[in-house]
């Protein structure tokens, strides 16, 4: 399987790298395809033109590039932290300019806006792991977790993707090595249960 493995953390020591790069073992280990995009070390430019919005717009050849390996990809994983309820800018800016209209979704001819999309991505499993430092109580009764709203709701849902599993280390700045050592162990077997050896 090719699986889009997606990062958006500016620390390449933080402990969201670490997570990404057990993902990414982990996945070879089962002899799948990986396409690593770290955001933040590739300069991705978050900013969407007003030119580039259309559904027939001509866009960037790194933005076609990324749109290539998002319509190819048979599972996608993200990892990022959990900044005020959101994903970081960059990664936002990657959501605006990479799943687009035509690529990952599209509405019926005549649509006036009333209708449901209709899911363009192959990819059958999305999962998205975060690191956080509120409590899991706070953030569903408080917050709401609007992360799991985002993922699973607004994006893979929206774009086909029915599989959809989300994982939360927390509490990060309180954590021990010890404790971040079985969450790297978790991560990898977070991905292994989804993305087993390939046959």
């Amino acid at each position: 399987m090719k699986i889009l493995l997606l990062l958006a953390h500016p620390n390449i020591n933080s402990f969201n790298h670490a997570i990404a790069h057990a993902c990414r073992d982990q996945l070879m280990a089962n002899g799948h395809t990986v396409i690593y995009h770290d955001l933040y070390t590739e300069n991705f430019n978050p900013l969407i033109d007003q030119d580039e919005i259309p559904k027939q717009a001509r866009i960037e050849e790194v933005i076609q590039s990324h749109c290539k390996d998002l319509i190819e990809s048979d599972g996608i994983i993200i990892v990022h932290p959990n900044w005020w309820g959101q994903p970081p800018a960059i990664l936002k800016g990657w959501i605006d300019r990479v799943i687009r209209p035509g690529v990952a979704y599209k509405f019926e001819e005549g649509d006036n806006g009333d209708g449901l999309p209709i899911g363009l991505l192959k990819a059958k499993v999305s999962l998205v792991i975060n690191t956080s430092d509120t409590g899991e109580a706070r953030e569903s009764t408080v917050f709401k977790d609007p992360l799991e709203t985002i993922w699973k709701n607004c994006i893979f849902d929206f774009c086909g993707v029915k599989t959809f599993d989300r994982k939360v280390f927390r509490i990060i700045v309180t954590s021990s090595l010890e404790q971040r050592m079985k969450w790297l162990k978790e991560a990898a077997q977070f991905v292994n249960h989804y993305f087993p050896p390939e046959k």
